[in-house]
């Protein structure tokens, strides 16, 4: 007779445990052993949903791809009157966790340091979110040259405000977003596009 895995060891349930371990201590750290332990549940659980390690890594790396790179491309593409429209839509990304996760970014990159197959797809990461903002820039009519320093602009800096592990009050980062937008584009915000981007934030913030 075939013992169905507990609840607590679905397959999200050990994905959210790697997270948490991959986010926390490095890819050194998922280990089928220590999730199993972290779950509370034999490690033989772990085979019902995924063949081996690589696999439950492959299974992250995936996840990573479709919500950081993915969200992060649809937002550029979403519809917007004006490049500063444009810009705010962007920006949910760097104050929703549920469209881009910070912590996850970095534990990909530093895990990519010793993991050549992975920089190579962290790489094209990179490009394509590079790609979809240089692409925002053009279509509000920027240069080339433009578009793609400006789309650079952008990411290094997110880039490195993941890096270097900001800790900022997140009504101070709010604040700051109109003059950020300002910065990237060249284009002053006006009350209107400021007011409806901090409106939507402070409705997901549950004010």
């Amino acid at each position: 007779m075939t013992i169905a895995p507990k609840p607590s060891s679905t397959e999200a349930a050990w994905l959210a445990a790697a997270y948490d371990l991959l986010t926390e201590s490095g890819v050194e750290a998922v280990k089928i052993m220590p999730l199993a332990q972290k779950l509370g549940v034999a490690r033989t659980g772990f085979y019902w949903h995924f063949k081996d390690r690589e696999a439950l890594l492959e299974a992250m790396v995936r996840q990573w791809e479709a919500k950081n790179t993915g969200n992060l491309v649809a937002r550029t593409e979403a519809f917007a009157d004006s490049i500063v429209e444009a810009m705010f839509n962007l920006f949910d990304c760097w104050l929703d966790d549920e469209l881009f996760d910070a912590r996850l970014d970095l534990a990909i990159r530093n895990w990519a340091r010793n993991d050549t197959a992975l920089q190579a797809r962290l790489d094209l990461a990179d490009t394509a979110r590079q790609d979809a903002v240089a692409a925002m820039f053009l279509r509000f009519g920027y240069s080339g040259q433009q578009a793609r320093v400006r789309a650079m602009t952008v990411m290094y800096t997110q880039v490195g405000y993941i890096s270097m592990r900001i800790e900022e009050n997140p009504k101070t980062r709010l604040a700051n977003m109109p003059d950020y937008v300002e910065v990237f584009t060249g284009v002053a915000p006006s009350t209107g596009d400021i007011e409806r981007f901090m409106a939507r934030h402070q409705e997901n913030d549950g004010r």
